[in-house]
């Protein structure tokens, strides 16, 4: 069976709640003795294992003792996403960076999202260094997987889910926006923003008022100011 890797103490933790099926775990001996949870698990048998092996194996030494394989992620269908009522969609263009992509998916399943959707090619997608950002928030999360994101907006948005393009030169502030039915917030990388075509897609443009000296927030940052300002708005 194919493995991935999960590494980190808050993602392990989510990962055994969640619905992938967790095949081995180590821990180090700290760990084992700090972390009551651990002792609490009974499928899989805990492991103890030296800290260097448990660097080894996740290729960073930042596991905070906890090491775990389980089942692949499973993505969910975009399309189901935006068929639900009143969808709250964060779809990402071109964001290549894990941290910022996990960042996203904290903030997005904090606000109650209905997912996040990624285009194929392009973008960073669900890995160890993701679910470690995301702090396990995306074993609780649909994230989704479209070969082509403007064609996707294209066709799911309708009178009932409107696509906004968060851009800092935007008319519309979030203050004004109407996040109150179905939307899908686009947002692009930090630097590049989004792609010409994919920003012609969206139905209209929604940008954060900035007060200070600095020009753009980060995408991870913009993308909790707009789940959150939709939350929010719909009485969350």
């Amino acid at each position: 069976m194919t493995r991935e890797l999960v590494y980190g103490r808050r993602p392990v933790r989510e990962v055994l709640r969640g619905p992938r099926e967790v095949l081995e775990l180590w821990a180090s001996e700290r760990a084992a003795r700090s972390e009551a949870w651990l002792r609490e698990v009974e499928r899989p048998r805990v492991q103890t294992k030296l800290e260097r092996d448990l660097s080894e194996a996740a290729v960073t030494r930042d596991h905070q003792g906890v090491v775990a394989w389980c089942e692949p992620y499973r993505y969910a269908d975009a399309f189901e996403l935006a068929a639900s009522p009143a969808p709250l969609l964060a779809c990402l263009d071109s964001v290549t960076d894990p941290r910022n992509l996990g960042a996203v998916i904290r903030s997005a399943e904090g606000a109650d999202a209905s997912g996040v959707v990624l285009p194929a090619h392009g973008s960073a997608k669900v890995t160890a260094a993701v679910c470690r950002a995301s702090a396990g928030a995306v074993e609780h999360l649909p994230v989704a997987v479209v070969k082509n994101l403007a064609r996707y907006l294209r066709e799911v948005k309708s009178p009932s889910l409107w696509a906004w393009a968060a851009t800092g030169d935007a008319e519309t502030s979030m203050w004004d926006a109407d996040l109150t039915g179905g939307v899908a917030l686009v947002l692009g990388a930090e630097g590049k923003g989004l792609r010409p075509l994919v920003r012609r897609t969206c139905d209209d443009a929604v940008a954060i008022p900035l007060a200070g000296r600095v020009e753009s927030l980060n995408v991870s940052v913009a993308a909790a100011l707009l789940l959150y300002e939709a939350r929010r708005q719909r009485g969350g």
